[in-house]
Formats: C-alpha cells, structure tokens, sequence
C-alpha cells in the first residue's frame, strides 16, 4: 500500500497540514500520530514526514527525507480543451489528462460551446488535478486556467515546438502523429466542434490540422486519446 500523499503550500522542517487536506487525513484516513506521509509543494520534490501532533484543525509534521519526483513527465504537453456542458465530463478529461502526463490544462470557450465557466468551477478542477496527480503518483499538479476565448487557448500555446489541432472536418493530418518530438500543445473542441472560421483562424495562428480516424468522436474521448497518442510517440509510456 502507497504512503499517502498531500499537498500544502509550503514545505518546511515542521509543516503543518490544514484545511481539506487536512480533513482527509484525520476524518477519511485516520491518520494519526507516528504515521508516515508524504508532502508535496508542487516544486518537483516528494518530502517523507512524520505526523508529530493532531489538533482540531491541523497537524503538525517533521520532515525526515527529501526526494525528487521520478514520475513527472520529460517533455512539455499542454492540452487545451473546449469546456464541455457535463461536469463530470470535464472532470474526467482534467483526471485522465493528469495521469497520462500532461504538464499544462486549459479550458476554453469557442463559438459552438455552451456551458460558463465559474470561480468555483474551476477550482473544482484543479481539486481534481491535484487528486489526480496524488493517485498517479506524481509530484507536480498541472494547473487547470480558463481562457475565455479560442484565440485566448492559441496563445496560451503558442511557444510550444508542435501545435496540434483536432479538425474533423479536415481530409488528412498535417502531421504524423507517430513523428511528433518536442514539446507540445493540444487543442481539442467542445461538444459541437469548431467552425470553419475557426479552424481557419488555427492555421494562420501556426496549428497544424490533426484528424483522429474516420468516425467522429466525443470531446472527452478526443481529448483522451490523442493524448494519449502523444504521449506514446514522446516516449513516455517506456
């Protein structure tokens, strides 16, 4: 059985855990004094402490060994995904998107989409990043942000080595997904796809035109998939 995993904003000598991670602990997990955990801070590295106090609100923990993550991914992924109008959809692509090992998630909103974005819509998501990314082992909770529009998602992807856009309405693949190397950036639409015009708008923005086979897929298995693909072709499944 893995040693349990928590996230806190900060790790030092003695560390304290508050909040939900806390209530985890003590209510669901029954974790007590002498107990052995594992602390994250999103640096990159996995701190073993030891639970020292329990009180009503926190406990106390002392760091007795500092590790660097070995699970994070070598290269960059982002995927950038049209917000979907089922939560528990988009839940599902933020929980699969983590584990398979991307290191960025945005969600965005495009002329076909239909559901809002809220504060507290997605820091239910990034809850489920970080819940993710403990289940998976990791080290590093990829941060989910909202880019209100579709241009807003090009940019946020503009730095990365290969841009790829899932176009279903496009003949072949710019690209062959078996070749891609170097970092890359995922963009997958919403339940009703993208426009024209907006596929127009990825070309002149530097997205190269991806097809996923010749049956049309729902969003959350695009999205799923072909990052999955990706990861295959980056070597990260060996």
């Amino acid at each position: 059985m893995s040693i349990k995993r928590f996230f806190v904003d900060k790790v030092q000598q003695t560390t304290e855990l508050s909040g939900e991670e806390f209530e985890h602990a003590k209510n669901v997990l029954r974790i007590g004094v002498g107990a052995e955990v594992i602390l994250l801070d999103n640096s990159g590295k996995e701190y073993t402490a030891i639970v020292a106090q329990v009180d009503k609100k926190k406990m106390l923990l002392n760091v007795v060994r500092e590790e660097v993550g070995e699970r994070e991914p070598k290269t960059d992924v982002c995927l950038l995904f049209g917000y979907l109008k089922n939560a528990d959809k988009n839940e599902f692509i933020v929980q699969k998107a983590v584990e398979l090992g991307v290191t960025k998630i945005g969600v965005f909103s495009s002329q076909y989409s239909s559901a809002y974005m809220n504060e507290n819509k997605l820091e239910r998501l990034n809850k489920i990043s970080r819940e993710a990314t403990k289940q998976c082992l990791r080290s590093i909770a990829p941060t989910v942000t909202y880019l209100p529009t579709l241009q807003d998602a090009f940019v946020f992807g503009k730095d990365y080595q290969n841009k790829l856009f899932a176009c279903e309405f496009a003949d072949t693949s710019d690209i062959s997904l078996a070749d891609v190397k170097g970092s890359v950036a995922i963009v997958v639409g919403s339940e009703g796809g993208f426009a024209k015009e907006e596929a127009e708008l990825a070309k002149a923005q530097g997205y190269q035109f991806v097809t996923l086979g010749k049956r049309i897929l729902r969003a959350e298995t695009a999205c799923v998939s072909l990052t999955a693909v990706i990861m295959h072709a980056l070597g990260e499944w060996q």
